[in-house]
């Protein structure tokens, strides 16, 4: 009986050793795996007097609000655009009617092949897909004004293609034509106060290759 119980003691003694040591190689593993390495996402206050007002109109308290930054990637500023529109809400409505997470227009959504607003706010898809097709429209427009401005400085700001397409989102590519054209000395303010200056600065220096120019861009449906 006494060799039997040296035995249990051996083996119990043997398994306490190798169920710490798995604990420890777990706890080390888990302490130098970054879970966010790779990652450009990051946050950060946003302040400024235009964006105070534009998210008064939404009534969203600003002070508590916080903008995703996700690289100068296609996707950082496509969600840099519709933070800046609705702080990310997909079914906000302003007071002016603009719908969505980046605030479209009812005639602008029939350009693109939408014509049921309701259906739109509803559905965050469809607006994914108005958002791409209404860029691809507006490159397509502006395309020789991109090529002729950009890197060129208007208004103490250096014109890049992002900053003319999210521009050509808030005022219309036909507004960016002028004020490109007359190097900024006609201008654009939204009934915000929100200018063509201030979009192209906002969003300068993202990379917006993935967006192709089409003149007949619509939205298939979802």
């Amino acid at each position: 009986m006494k060799s039997i119980g040296s035995y249990v003691i051996v083996i119990l003694a043997i398994c306490s050793l190798a169920f710490y040591s798995f604990s420890t190689e777990k706890i080390s593993v888990a302490k130098n795996y970054n879970l966010s390495e790779g990652l450009a996402l990051n946050y950060h206050a946003v302040n400024d007097s235009v964006d105070r007002n534009h998210a008064k109109a939404l009534n969203t308290d600003i002070e508590s609000t916080f903008s995703p930054n996700l690289g100068k990637t296609y996707v950082g500023f496509k969600e840099a655009v519709g933070f800046k529109e609705s702080r990310g809400n997909y079914f906000t409505v302003n007071t002016l009617g603009y719908l969505g997470k980046y605030q479209f227009g009812k005639e602008t959504l029939k350009i693109i092949g939408i014509y049921n607003p309701v259906k739109f706010l509803k559905n965050p898809e469809l607006q994914e897909k108005a958002f791409l097709a209404n860029t691809e429209r507006n490159k397509w427009i502006l395309r020789r004004d991109i090529k002729n401005y950009v890197g060129k400085k208007i208004n103490g700001v250096v014109v890049t293609e992002s900053g003319i397409l999210a521009a050509a989102h808030l005022a219309g590519p036909g507004n960016v034509k002028k004020y490109l054209r007359s190097y900024g000395a006609v201008g654009f303010n939204d009934a915000y106060g929100t200018s063509v200056a201030h979009y192209m600065k906002k969003f300068s220096g993202y990379d917006t290759s993935f967006v192709k120019p089409n003149q007949k861009a619509k939205v298939k449906k979802v």
